[in-house]
């Protein structure tokens, strides 16, 4: 037997072996809150003359709860509600300039779906959905000039991993997408698992 083919039957055996034991994330009902840092940016590469040591994007906290409905161990519906708080400082010594900046300050709800590798201890994800955002949006760059406050529709998209014995804590890198403010928030938050079942 060669050594591909043996390491292929191993895996294979392992895998089969070890499938009952590998819960990446529980079948049932839990809750999730997470915390985090948010920071508000422009969908484009854009040129800010004498500004481009300023910094334009927003920054502030984010926060967000998820209803999790656990159908299998590897998927999962989150329906959501949250926030986004960026904002920027002033720079006082730009004179006779305009102040460029990227804010977001709203709240969120929506739905994700979640596909997670079913492996015990460290399980990455991937999520996806989408949701509304209710809040003040201001882009304001050399090519755009939006600033309204409005409902906005948000398209959310996050990378993690659940880790712990029972993958109750959770580190992500999530983005939303607001396509009509032409901007997005990029996160990066820490969560944990509540489970009700």
């Amino acid at each position: 037997m060669n050594l591909a083919l043996r390491n292929s039957f191993l895996i294979l055996i392992f895998t089969l072996f070890f499938s009952n034991q590998a819960k990446a994330q529980a079948e049932g009902n839990s809750i999730k809150g997470s915390i985090g840092f948010a920071s508000s940016g422009s969908y484009y590469i854009e040129n800010y003359g004498s500004q481009e040591e300023v910094d334009v994007m927003g920054g502030g906290p984010y926060f967000q709860a998820e209803y999790i409905i656990g159908l299998k161990s590897w998927f999962s519906v989150r329906p959501y509600v949250g926030g986004i708080f960026t904002s920027v400082e002033k720079n006082q010594t730009l004179q006779n300039q305009p102040q460029y900046k990227v804010t977001t300050n709203a709240f969120l709800l929506g739905a994700k779906v979640r596909l997670c590798a079913p492996i015990p201890w460290v399980a990455p994800f991937i999520e996806g959905g989408i949701g509304t955002s209710i809040g003040k949006f201001e882009t304001f760059t050399p090519n755009i000039n939006f600033n309204k406050s409005d409902v906005l529709l948000h398209i959310p998209f996050s990378i993690g991993l659940a880790i712990g014995r029972r993958n109750n804590f959770e580190i992500g890198i999530s983005g939303y997408f607001h396509p009509a403010a032409k901007q997005s928030s990029g996160v990066f938050a820490v969560g944990y698992n509540f489970p009700l079942d």
